[in-house]
Formats: structure tokens, sequence, C-alpha cells
């Protein structure tokens, strides 16, 4: 049994019915208060009613005697002061039976007693008027005998026993309604109470829901941040492990590059500087004997000494020598002059001279160079501005244009020479912007770190 029980607390707890449950409660509450108080209101109103009405035949009785009394003392005195009392009393006793006559219409049982009880006023008031009459007209001894008959002391009687019967059921309806009114304030204090638990049960239940709700909501929360610093070292990992692929591809690139570089130079070098020294051997052996073979010879020198500077430029593209061997300024300088030659654009450079690590400096002279290909390609630049400096302890490059510029936020699909630009300068430690609008040309700059003095 106790386990059933606690199962049923558990679902109630756990019930979606449980707030419009304290809902419905109030609402009750609220009817059953409204319901007693109305029903209060009436009886109490009903009380006062009848207390008139008690009033009213309590003051009919009084003021019947009160008319008798008048009667008898302007009967034996002859003074006009006393029928003063007598006809107020008039006035008074037409009025209440007025009001009675109303109030017990609607009752059968009472109604007649009401007829009754107006029926013996009217003759008492009759016999005392014609007394009064007699008395007026000089009939002493008429009035004297109705006077001294029992005719008025029976209609009394009957008078106080109908009003005393009305005043008993006034009594009993006057009990019967304080009973009414004890009987709906008890229930509206049982009601009330009832409700009032009912509403406070529910309320902790769903107070308790809500902590239950709130505790699994703050379960969930810790879940879903555990899963996301999980998926977030699990990022950081991954992110480790491609960037130490991409440096490790970006060497193997290089290698590549350095190993063309050495093969061309030493091998297709080799077989041009062979084929020109041949070419200069066969034109010093005709001399003058053949002029259209010596003009063939000619030309074949131009095209090897074309392919030998061909073969040079490859090579520095594939690994600038003038860097290994001149350093990063004078290969900047270069770079800048060949790029000024080639497009017809002006180069201004601002070099100076920072201490980089020799993968540093190839990141830098890269940059320059994906820079100017990006110019000659999309900008229409006229001018461009080349510096390099050392600014709180970072080596500061910047490659800016005067040409049309763009808007990094629309995504372009010739954009991978900007990503590679990016990725080099991170991978190598630095921070890489891009400054761009359209019409106000671009401003390439990258911060990277310098040479440790370790």
């Amino acid at each position: 049994m106790q386990p059933t029980r606690l199962n049923i607390l558990a679902r109630l707890k756990r019930s979606p019915f449980v707030f419009p449950l304290a809902a419905l409660a109030a609402l009750a509450l609220v009817f059953i208060s409204e319901t007693a108080y109305w029903q209060s209101t009436a009886s109490m109103g009903q009380l006062g009613t009848m207390a008139t009405a008690r009033n009213h035949l309590m003051n009919l009785s009084r003021r019947v005697v009160d008319a008798e009394s008048g009667q008898r003392g302007y009967l034996l005195t002859g003074r006009k002061e006393y029928l003063e009392p007598y006809r107020d009393a008039f006035d008074d006793i037409d009025n209440a039976l007025k009001w009675l006559s109303a109030y017990y219409g609607q009752d059968g049982r009472e109604s007649a007693a009401m007829r009754k009880l107006k029926t013996l006023v009217q003759r008492k008031l009759s016999e005392l008027d014609a007394t009064m009459r007699l008395y007026d007209e000089g009939r002493a001894e008429a009035w004297r005998s109705v006077l001294l008959t029992d005719i008025g002391k029976e209609q009394m009687d009957d008078i106080r026993r109908v009003s005393e019967q009305l005043l008993a059921e006034e009594a009993r309806k006057d009990a019967a309604g304080h009973k009414e009114v004890f009987d709906t304030l008890l229930l509206n204090r049982i009601g009330v109470a009832a409700m009032s638990a009912i509403s406070l049960l529910a309320l902790a239940m769903y107070l308790r829901q809500t902590a239950a709700l709130e505790a699994h909501r703050h379960e969930r929360q810790q879940l879903i941040e555990a899963e996301r610093d999980r998926l977030e070292v699990e990022v950081e990992r991954r992110t480790e492990q491609l960037t130490e692929l991409a440096q490790h591809l970006q060497t193997a690139r290089e290698d590549e590059r350095s190993r063309l570089a050495r093969e061309l130079h030493d091998e297709l070098g080799a077989l041009l500087t062979a084929a020109k020294l041949d070419a200069a051997r066969i034109k010093s052996r005709l001399g003058n004997s053949s002029p259209d073979a010596t003009e063939r010879l000619a030309h074949l020198g131009g095209i090897l000494n074309d392919g030998i500077a061909l073969k040079r430029r490859i090579i520095e593209d594939l690994r600038p020598s003038s860097l290994s061997n001149l350093g990063l300024l004078a290969a900047l300088q270069i770079q800048s002059r060949e790029f000024a030659q080639r497009s017809g654009i002006q180069v201004d450079c601002a070099l100076e001279p920072v201490a980089l690590e020799p993968a540093i400096e190839l990141t830098v002279y890269r940059l320059v160079q994906e820079a100017f290909t990006n110019i000659a390609k999309h900008a229409q630049a006229k001018r461009v501005e080349v510096a390099l400096s050392e600014r709180d302890g970072k080596a500061e490059i910047s490659v800016r244009d005067d040409g049309a510029g763009f808007d990094p936020s629309v995504r372009r699909a010739s954009t991978h020479g900007l990503l590679g630009m990016r990725y080099r300068v991170e991978a190598g430690g630095g921070r890489f912007r891009l400054d761009s609008a359209p019409g106000r040309g671009t401003r390439i700059h990258a911060s990277l770190p310098l040479r440790s003095a370790a």
C-alpha cells in the first residue's frame, strides 16, 4: 500500500495538471466565498424583515391598548387631551395592518392568522369608535352598558392570542434563519479550509515540479556544457593536428620547391649551358662561309639566353636564392623592382632590417609575393607601398595599394591566396589583418615574432 501511495504522489508531482488544479481550487474558493456571502446577505435581510414584522406586531398590540386607554380616559374625564393619543393610535394601527397584511400575504397559514388578527383589531376599533359616538351623542346609559360588558376584554384577549401566535412563528423563523446563517458560515469555513488545503497542496506540488524541472534543466545544462567543453577540446586537438599537418605539408612543399630548384639549376642549367657552348663552337668554325647558318646560330643563341633567363626566374620563384644569399631586405627590393618592371606599377619600399627566423623570412617573402600576384590580377592599382619595420617586439610587414578594393565580408571565389597568406602568418605564430573597401584600395598587414636571443 505504501509504495502505491508513493507512486501516486510521484505521478501527481510530475503531472502537468497540477497548476490547472491549483487554479480550479482558487476559483472554487472564490465561488464558495461569494456563494456564502450572498446566502448570508439574503438570510440577514430576511432576519431584518422578520425583526420588522415582530416590531409591527408588538406595536400593533401596544397601540390598540393605547387607543383603548385614550378612549377610557376621555369617557371618564371628558377631557379632549385623551383624544390625541386615541387618534394617533388609529393611524399607527392602520399602517401596521397594511405592512403586516403585505408581509403575510404569501404564506397561507400565517395569512389566515393575519386576516383573523386584522378582523379582531378592526372589531376592537369599531367597538371603541361606537362607544365614543354614544358618548358624544349624550347617551350615557348606552355607552356605559357597552363599556361594562366583557366584549372589550374578550376582543383584547383574542388580539393578544393571535399576536403571540404570530410572534411565536416569527421567533421560530428567526431561529431557523440564524441557524441557516450559522450553517452557511460553517459550510463556507469548511469549504474555504478544504479549498485552501487543496490550493496549498497543488502549490506545493507545483513548486516541487518546478524545482524538479529546474534541477533537470540544470543537469541538462551541465551535460551540454560538458559536451561543449569536450567538443572544444576535440576541436582544439583536431585543429592542432591539422595545423601540424598543414605545417608539415608547407614544409614538404618548400622542400620540394627547393629540390626542383636545385634540379633545374643543376640539370637544366648544365644542358642549356652545354647547348650554348656547342652553338658558339659551331659559329666559330663556320666563320663567314655561311651567312645564313651564322644568322640561325645567332638566333639559337638568343633563344638559349632566353631559356637560361626563364630558368633563373622559375628557380627564383621556387626558391629565392636572393633570400638565402643576400637577405630578406635585398630579396624584397629585388622582388619589388622585378614586379614594377613586369606590371608597370610604381612600387615604393620602406624596409628596415629586422631579425627573423629563416622560416619567418620565407613567410614574409611569400606574403609579399602573393600580394603582388593579387594586385596584378585584380587591383587595377597605380601605386603600391611595401613596408617592413620592428614595433613593440614584433616584425610588422604591410603591402598597400590604391586599387579598386573589395568588400571583405562578401565571400569571393578567388580568395584562396588571402587564406594562404593568413594561414602562413598564423602558422608562424603571427597575426594577419586585411583592410579593404570598394574604391579605397587594399592593405595587407601581418605581425610576426622576431628571432629569439637564444
